[in-house]
Formats: structure tokens, C-alpha cells, sequence
């Protein structure tokens, strides 16, 4: 590969018969191990998608201590992003001054301020990106303010995560309808109601393999019964179906043994059981490229991914719930402990494919009949590296 941003990442290896799209192989290992696939995907797969950024009270918290945060930088794939609070919305822009490219906040930096101003020159613009002034051009009768705003990019709140897409300027065809990524994605987290719960706990992981491996691991329970003792107790590992509808996303359900109110190690509810869902059925749902979405009958828990190189992702583990009535602190302890457990036994067994792909005997393996929907998640990033852009 010559270039990250028009070099064709690795294709899968081979067809299911009958099925022209759907691979029966795993990727080839360059498609895990290499920095440039890796930088292909940056570009194309996050910030050419839709990447979630976070919890939107996360980001810009409305209250706490002195004057609520306005603006925060973020990093959407390989593009640094500013998310700013508008006082009616979200709004996303390139993290780029106009006059000579410095960053307005250096990554992860958050402000306070209602205008953004560049600590280089101290151009300034307001909240919708506008140049407010800019030191030096007052006197300059051919500068015009109106053409050196800010670029502003395209940002999306749903059930109370933010997304971005960074690749395009809003407006652009070429920036993905949200509403279509999430497809029908949106009608099976509803019940649910994610953007009404309030974060339990939170851990953070930094796992030793590729983003693709952790997700394909996510994807199937074929590794269950060797890897999952705690898990089985709870959820028979052949249960459930995968689904195939409209949307950027792949996932499936799973069933509760009888029995057992929820995923915990005795399988007793760990918070306040959410109104209106199956009580006996666990959703997996990875809305591509990084979020994955695990909805139980009392808690919905997420893993949100950021690839730091081809052989290492940070993983952000959040459990959700109902907030409690009495106001006390929200706790889902036992689903806490439960799924710390079934993530670290996932780590290990993605760290150890990681280990292997990088192996000069690794050969793509055949994906079992209850893989389906790895090699359905496979199929899409296959088409992916072909159009350039992630598609339903």
C-alpha cells in the first residue's frame, strides 16, 4: 500500500456458496496488522462514518463545578474535531483556525468560553463558527470575516450518544444520512431508552489486538462454552438469532436461561428492571465502527472502541440504568462484576488471535455456521474497502 487515504485495504478470502457477499474467511492478517490498513480506516471507516465521540452529559456536562463546558476537542478517526455547545444544540467543526491551521484546544481540551479563539493569533469566531475579529486584518479592505468562518462538520445526538462525521463538511452528498447508518437499529434500542439512563460505573480497558478483533469476538458465542463458564451459567451460548435489517450495524439476540432475571454471576437483577422490555432476551448490537450496544432486561451496557494502533484499542466499558427515585446513586454492582469478568476473558482470547495473525503461518480460517454474524460484519467492511465509505 502506497497511501492511507487511496489504497484498497486487504479483501476478504472466498465466498459462502450461494451467497456472493457474504465471505466464508476471515480477512487476510494485513487487514489487522497493518499501520496503513489502519490509517485507511481512520479516514474512511470513522471519520468518513459515523464515530461515537461519548455520553453527550460526558462531553459537555450542563452543570458542575464553575461555568459548564462549551467546547471540547475530540479526535473523529484521524481528524481533530471541535464539539461546541450552542445553548440550542451540538455543533461540530473542524478543529483548524482559518488563518494559519493551529488547533483551536489541543485534544481532549475542553473551555468554558462562549467564543473559540485561536491561541496562536487570537482569531476569534463564535459559536456557529463565524470570525468574530481577527488581529492585524482590520484595516485590510479586500479581507472579508464572512469567508474565513470555520468549517463546520456534521454531528448527531441519538439516545444520548454523540456522533460525528468528520471526513466531509456538513452539507456535502457524500456525508451519510445518520438516520440511515442507524437503520433499523433505532426501533430495537427504543424500548430501552438509553438516553434516559444514567451512567452506573465505568472501566476502561487497553486491549493488545485490533479493533475488528474485539468486535468479531463480540459477534459470536462459539468461543462460549471454553472461554465463558460464568456467562453459559446464565445464557445458553446457542441461543437467540441474528438479525439482517436496514442499517450500519450488525448484531443479534441472545435468551436468558430459565430463571435468571438478567447477565449477573447468580443471575439476580442488578438495578431497577426497564419497563416495556423482554425480559428474557439480551440484544448485541454494534453500530459500526465503534459502538457496541448491549441492552439486558434492568441495564444497557456499551463498549465504545478507539483504535490507538493496528495491535491495540482502548476500550470504554459504561453501564447504564434507570435512575433511582429516591435519588441515591446509581449502582448495577452485579452487573459490574459479571461482565469485568466476561470482558478480561475476552481481552485474553483477542490478544491471543492478535498474536497469531501476526504469525508468518496464519492462514484465513473457515467461519463455523454459528459465526454468521462475523462474517456478516466481514461482508460490510469488505464492501467498505471497495466503495471507500461504510455502507448498510
Amino acid at each position: 500500500m502506497t497511501s492511507a487515504t487511496n489504497a484498497q485495504p486487504a479483501q476478504p478470502f472466498g465466498r459462502l456458496a450461494g451467497q456472493s457477499d457474504v465471505p466464508a474467511r476471515m480477512m487476510a492478517a494485513e487487514a489487522y496488522t497493518s499501520t496503513d490498513v489502519l490509517d485507511w480506516e481512520l479516514r474512511h471507516l470513522f471519520a468518513g462514518g459515523w464515530t461515537c465521540l461519548g455520553r453527550l452529559d460526558d462531553l459537555l456536562p450542563s452543570c458542575g463545578e464553575g461555568r459548564p463546558v462549551s467546547q471540547r476537542a475530540v479526535r473523529v478517526g484521524d481528524v481533530s474535531c471541535l464539539l461546541v455547545e450552542t445553548g440550542t444544540g451540538v455543533r461540530m467543526f473542524a478543529n483548524t483556525c482559518r488563518h494559519r491551521g493551529h488547533e483551536l484546544l489541543a485534544d481532549g481540551e475542553v473551555s468554558t468560553r462562549r467564543t473559540l479563539q485561536c491561541p496562536y493569533h487570537a482569531w476569534t469566531y463564535d459559536s456557529a463558527g463565524a470570525l468574530l475579529g481577527a488581529p492585524g486584518f482590520r484595516e485590510d479592505e479586500q479581507f472579508d470575516l464572512s469567508d474565513n468562518g470555520l468549517v463546520e462538520l456534521t454531528a448527531a445526538v441519538w439516545q444520548g450518544w454523540v456522533f460525528g462525521h468528520a471526513l466531509h463538511p456538513a452539507g456535502d452528498p457524500d456525508v451519510p444520512p445518520f438516520e440511515e447508518h442507524l437503520g433499523a437499529m433505532a426501533g430495537i434500542v427504543a424500548p430501552y431508552a438509553p438516553g434516559r439512563l444514567v451512567i452506573a460505573d465505568r472501566h476502561t480497558y487497553e486491549v493488545a489486538a485490533n479493533w475488528k478483533v474485539i468486535a468479531e469476538n463480540y459477534h459470536e458465542c462459539y468461543h462460549c462454552p471454553l472461554i465463558h463458564p460464568e456467562l453459559c451459567q446464565v445464557s445458553p451460548p446457542t441461543s437467540g438469532e441474528n438479525y439482517d435489517l436496514p442499517g450500519a450495524w450488525v448484531g443479534g439476540s441472545m435468551d436468558l436461561r430459565d430463571g435468571m432475571a438478567t447477565m449477573s454471576l447468580t443471575g439476580e437483577l442488578s438495578a431497577t428492571p426497564l419497563p416495556g422490555v423482554d425480559p428474557a432476551r439480551v440484544e448485541y448490537l454494534h453500530l459500526l465502527p465503534n459502538l457496541l450496544v448491549s441492552a439486558h432486561p434492568d441495564y444497557v451496557m456499551t463498549h465504545r472502541m478507539v483504535p490507538l494502533s493496528p495491535d491495540r484499542t482502548w476500550v470504554e466499558c459504561s453501564w447504564l440504568v434507570a435512575a433511582p427515585t429516591d435519588g441515591s446513586v446509581p449502582q448495577a454492582a452485579a452487573a459490574v462484576e459479571f461482565w469485568d469478568i466476561t470482558n478480561k476473558q475476552d481481552w485474553g482470547a483477542c490478544e491471543s488471535v492478535q498474536r497469531g495473525l501476526a504469525s508468518p503461518h496464519f492462514r484465513p480460517g473457515p467461519f463455523a455456521p454459528n459465526e454468521d454474524a462475523v462474517a456478516q460484519l466481514v461482508a460490510m467492511v469488505g464492501r467498505a474497502y471497495r466503495a471507500g465509505r461504510l455502507e448498510e
